[in-house]
């Protein structure tokens, strides 16, 4: 998708469409790395004297704890918080670094949007976002995956602009420069309308000068 937004935000001339969108999977990427982290060091400083809970006279010697009938008598609800602990740092981790994800997704989309001209890419990036803040209660995550679905439909209905027809001359005229009339610039070799900065025709690919 990364890559696909880059063509479009080249052909659009806009920047931000790929900006916000690469900038939104960076913090997702590291929102992931650093849930993981928390999770693998909490569980580690922790791991340890559960097990010696569980396994009474376990002598550290992880290779014989398959061969010890674990005893959970000894257990309190204290012994659990470490866990539940980690399980919810990683779950604030992963619900902020959505959010975050999302917001950026949805600015590049609006601005797909607003370039385009495809108004679902609208609809599409406040759906995420939605989708996003109602991660909190589990039904985010499939609203996240129908709006990814609901976006690849709007990549689909991308149609290309349509194409201005030259003006047919007999035989074809070469102008000496582009024209500029009324504050408006054409191409001097098919005459169609361009852009005031444009070097070469989207049309015909004559070179400006």
């Amino acid at each position: 998708m990364l890559v696909g937004v880059k063509s479009l935000a080249d052909h659009y001339r806009e920047a931000g469409i790929f900006n916000n969108m690469l900038y939104g999977t960076v913090v997702g990427i590291a929102g992931v790395v650093v849930a993981g982290a928390v999770a693998i060091g909490m569980l580690i400083n922790s791991l340890s004297s559960f097990l010696y809970k569980i396994f009474p006279g376990w002598n550290g010697d992880w290779t014989t704890l398959s061969q010890m009938t674990p005893d959970t008598t000894n257990l309190t609800f204290s012994d659990i918080i470490p866990f539940l602990t980690a399980a919810l740092a990683v779950f604030v981790i992963l619900f902020i670094s959505t959010v975050v994800v999302a917001w950026f997704y949805r600015r590049s989309l609006s601005y797909l949007r607003d370039k385009s001209g495809m108004g679902l890419f609208g609809t599409a990036g406040t759906i995420l976002l939605a989708g996003a803040v109602l991660t909190i209660i589990i039904i985010g995550y499939f609203i996240i995956w129908i709006d990814l679905l609901l976006i690849a439909v709007a990549f689909l209905q991308l149609r290309p602009p349509p194409s201005v027809e030259p003006v047919t001359t007999s035989p074809r005229t070469v102008l000496p420069a582009a024209i500029s009339t009324e504050g408006k610039k054409y191409c001097k070799y098919c005459r169609a309308e361009l852009a005031s900065e444009a070097i070469f025709c989207p049309v015909c690919g004559g070179k400006q000068e």
